[in-house]
């Protein structure tokens, strides 16, 4: 490593953000587009999906790292359209639990489908061997991030 030279770091740093600002901004678009649903919908719809029983406001909050004021108005359009149910909790009157409808799960079933291949479309210029080998670069850079932030705990 160059101690004082980290510029092929930072351009590293710069190349992952900007391939993840772009997809995630074609993802948004074609969600829009194809079912007018944004991002976060759809997300909240994925968690939902994992859990057939349904979850707590705190346990997606948890999974999604948002706050539960910023799902309630999620989950409150959701309700609306027909898409999600919410019912007292039967261990926490105090907490509500969220889980898809029928409709719900029929509508994210098809986003989903669209969604893999849209995320297929997008890596298909890179083929297989190259989706491979990147998969084992950024398991590699996984494994070396959460190495550094591990030495920085006190």
């Amino acid at each position: 490593m160059r101690p004082s030279d980290h510029r092929a770091e930072v351009r590293l740093w710069l190349r992952l953000l900007t391939c993840t600002t772009m997809i995630e901004a074609e993802i948004r678009r074609r969600l829009r587009e194809s079912f007018g649903v944004t991002l976060p919908r759809f997300d909240l719809m994925a968690q939902l999906e994992k859990e057939p029983g349904g979850l707590t406001l705190s346990d997606i909050s948890r999974r999604m790292m948002v706050s539960n004021g910023n799902l309630t108005g999620l989950v409150e359009r959701l309700v609306e359209s027909g898409h999600v149910a919410r019912r007292a909790s039967a261990t926490d009157k105090r907490a509500q639990v969220i889980s898809l409808t029928a409709a719900g799960r029929a509508a994210f079933a098809e986003m989903a489908k669209a969604h893999e291949g849209w995320i297929a479309s997008l890596f298909a210029g890179l083929g297989s061997g190259g989706q491979d080998e990147l998969m084992n670069l950024l398991g590699r850079a996984k494994g070396s991030v959460r190495e550094a932030c591990q030495g920085e705990m006190p």
